[in-house]
């Protein structure tokens, strides 16, 4: 892949502050930023927040087969020793899946469902493939966190991804309640890039996806952004959606109650914004978590 000026220098030896994002929040414009399954007003609110949810996006009997699919997969041997599935650390339960959208036919189909693709494409105001999917499982008691991140950093250094234009959806499989460690982002995050310290070990991913300890931004920085823009915590039944911005801080916390948590995230990615080499100078990670193989725009289909 050819380089590219690095516009979000990060993995640094010395601190550099965050600065203010470049890049648009909604790539659409004109009459093409409300052309589209989202209101005015809930496409504000994403520009101004990097995020929305949604309570009972899909019905829960329309997740009963995701979900049955979801309880063979914890049960399956074969795949806990695939490269695309982590393990808690220390444990034999399944931390994550990777993949999940080449693992399964059902899950892949759901990366093509017409009522996100078509919220998806009015955001980043093109067409866009799947850069990353995966499934977050958090067993009760024993499912650990994740510490504040933003995707972007990580797929700017590691992947190659030059701009911010591309988000998440995470759909949620098990309720996700105030004590099984639900997701939780900062308002007004993705207004700032905040540059991490430390050079990228190569193939840090696989200790990075166990428990990440480069691309964690510093107390301050975070600090500042919790003070401006608080935390919140969208919560609801199975079926549930957030969709968030690929720079918007998140993480969650661990899950200290008996209920089991386990949300499912398709990354989609412009098709004007495919990965260049990563900027950390590594070698890039493997397919499973950065897709360079297919680009190509995703078609809708009913599920």
């Amino acid at each position: 892949m050819k380089e590219t000026q690095d516009l979000f220098p990060t993995r640094l030896e010395r601190k550099l502050g965050m600065f203010e994002r470049i890049d648009p929040v909604v790539h659409s414009e004109g009459a093409q930023r409300t052309n589209g399954p989202l209101s005015k007003e809930e496409v504000d609110e994403f520009e101004r927040k990097g995020f929305l949810s949604f309570e009972g996006f899909f019905d829960k009997a329309e997740m009963e087969a995701f979900i049955q699919e979801l309880r063979d997969y914890e049960d399956d041997e074969d795949l806990k020793l695939s490269e695309g599935t982590v393990l808690e650390p220390g444990r034999q339960e399944i931390r994550s899946i990777f993949g999940i959208h080449e693992v399964s036919e059902r899950f892949s189909r759901l990366t093509r469902d017409p009522r996100l693709l078509a919220m998806v494409q009015q955001l980043l105001g093109s067409d866009v493939y799947i850069h990353q999917s995966r499934i977050n499982y958090k067993p009760g008691f024993k499912g650990k966190g994740f510490d504040w991140h933003s995707d972007f950093e990580t797929w700017h250094s590691e992947d190659g991804m030059p701009r911010m234009r591309s988000l998440s959806c995470s759909i949620i499989l098990t309720d996700n309640g105030e004590f099984n460690g639900p997701l939780m982002l900062i308002p007004g995050s993705h207004n700032y890039f905040v540059p991490c310290v430390g050079r990228t070990p190569q193939d840090n991913y696989k200790e990075s996806l166990k428990s990440q300890d480069v691309g964690v931004p510093d107390d301050n920085s975070l600090r500042k952004l919790m003070l401006e823009g608080e935390i919140e915590a969208p919560k609801g039944p199975a079926g549930s959606l957030v969709m968030f911005e690929c720079n918007t801080m998140h993480g969650s916390n661990i899950n200290m109650s008996c209920w089991p948590r386990s949300n499912l995230f398709f990354v989609y990615n412009s098709v004007e914004n495919t990965l260049h080499d990563p900027y950390c100078g590594n070698k890039p990670r493997p397919e499973f978590l950065a897709n360079r193989s297919d680009w190509n725009p995703l078609k809708p289909v009913d599920t």
